[in-house]
């Protein structure tokens, strides 16, 4: 059986189980985050939602706010998405089978759901080693450990980020959602190394085509405005996905950079927490 060991325990969280289970805490209780632990109450449907990929310590409390709303839907399946920052493996990179490994336990690949994807998907690669290095899917898995029981994942990571491999991706991922109850994660941060009031503009103008569900309108902004958002495929995708499932609107639960949770705001990372109902 492949384990996918973590590549960034102790860098992006912490190590340690009880330490990790103390952060994601504080995440949820900080004045960034939605200020209390899960489960919630929310009785809305829930197609997915974005969430940042930075350390916990910048963009976990803006995270939290998407745990927190999905926490009381109980999934079979999650559905993961992410930017290939190394650049290595595949175009369109899903893990066949086996474990993820975090200080929180392991979290079995669904592999049937895998293989299902690639056969109605040809774009879609199944592939390890594009997995190996990268974060962007690392870091959510230990916050979907903290609210869910049970459950299996899908991860895809995408070097291409084209609008043409979302109108292709979304749809079969769609289709796989039909079939279990599942939920969609698309993790990607917002403006890269920018001061603080240049960032909080720039995502305000991709995040307004994002909760109207429209991909052509994402697409023109990111190119028009040059917004360095590193996984915009992975937001595009899981839009194109839940729009296909239903999803009629997406809605903000929480906008912050590293400079508003941190206090340096020379150069910031824009982090949102959206999801889409």
């Amino acid at each position: 059986m492949q384990i996918r060991t973590p590549a960034v325990a102790g860098m992006f969280y912490p190590g340690e189980k009880n330490k990790l289970d103390a952060s994601i805490d504080e995440c949820f209780l900080h004045k960034y985050g939605p200020g209390k632990e899960p489960p919630s109450d929310t009785k809305e449907r829930i197609y997915g939602v974005i969430c940042p990929h930075a350390g916990y310590m910048y963009s976990g409390p803006v995270a939290a706010n998407s745990y927190y709303l999905i926490s009381s839907y109980l999934p079979e399946l999650v559905i993961i998405l992410g930017p290939n920052h190394w650049g290595i493996g595949c175009n369109v990179a899903a893990m066949k089978e086996g474990v993820w490994q975090t200080p929180l336990g392991q979290v079995e690949v669904d592999s049937e759901a895998a293989k299902e994807l690639a056969k109605i998907c040809d774009i879609v690669e199944l592939d390890f080693f594009s997995h190996t290095k990268d974060h962007s899917l690392e870091v959510q898995i230990p916050m979907l450990q903290k609210i869910y029981p049970k459950f299996k994942i899908l991860p895809i990571i995408l070097v291409d980020q084209s609008y043409e491999m979302t109108t292709q991706l979304g749809p079969a991922i769609a289709k796989i959602a039909k079939s279990k109850k599942t939920m969609i994660v698309g993790s990607s941060d917002f403006t890269h190394y920018e001061p603080n009031d240049f960032a909080h503009k720039q995502d305000e103008a991709l995040i307004e085509p994002i909760l109207k569900l429209d991909l052509k309108k994402f697409y023109d902004v990111l190119e028009q405005k040059r917004v360095s958002a590193c996984g915009y495929g992975a937001m595009a995708t899981t839009m194109a996905a839940c729009k296909e499932l239903g999803a009629t609107k997406g809605k903000l639960l929480r906008y912050a950079t590293s400079g508003d949770v941190a206090g340096e705001k020379s150069s910031v990372v824009g982090y949102a927490s959206i999801c889409f109902l």
